[in-house]
């Protein structure tokens, strides 16, 4: 996949939040165009555009529109010609964006490689799959012991073992595992 965006900052967050939600796609930034035109362009599965690259190379972004997601900072987009994301939100929808965009165009996994094996063996047990869904949806410890019946250190410690079994560090990564493996559905979180 393609990062195409002058935004630096914007640049590192999204690839590391592709990275999170497909650990096996390799992504590539570029802070303009001619920087992706002089890096064998077709060769991406996918471009992220900044509206503004888009709109200055609209011809190129034409020919390729069903690999083209423009990147916009309003929910709103003018861009009718693309599917776009709005990347002024919370992480927690713009990750959610993303899955969904994923689920529409790649329904059942079409066209997308296979995760590793680690990562589609079951791993966890049922009582940390029951954790693993409330974490994602969005409760705190204290809710998820009282929702489950158990105490707060025990919440703490499957939290834990979770992180270290998939060898997450984050409840985003958490939730694009959940939703991936069809733990929660996208509608939950």
């Amino acid at each position: 996949m393609a990062i195409i965006d002058p935004n630096t900052l914007a640049v590192l967050g999204l690839k590391s939040i592709l990275q999170q939600v497909m650990p096996i796609i390799t992504v590539d930034t570029f802070g303009s165009f001619s920087e992706l035109e002089s890096n064998n362009p077709e060769e991406y599965v996918h471009y992220f555009a900044a509206m503004n690259i888009v709109i200055e190379n609209r011809q190129f972004f034409l020919e390729h529109r069903r690999r083209t997601i423009v990147l916009t900072m309003t929910i709103n987009s003018q861009m009718t010609d693309f599917h776009c994301i709005c990347i002024n939100v919370p992480e927690r929808e713009l990750i959610r964006s993303i899955l969904a965009l994923q689920k529409r165009a790649h329904p059942n996994g079409k066209n997308i490689p296979p995760l590793p094996s680690f990562l589609n063996e079951k791993v966890l047990t049922d009582r940390e799959l029951e954790v693993l869904s409330l974490i994602v949806q969005g409760y705190i410890n204290k809710e998820i012991a009282d929702k489950l019946c158990i105490g707060l250190t025990t919440v703490i410690t499957h939290r834990k073992n979770i992180m270290d079994k998939l060898g997450m560090k984050s409840v985003s990564a958490l939730t694009i595992y959940a939703v991936m493996h069809g733990y929660v559905d996208i509608n939950k979180i």
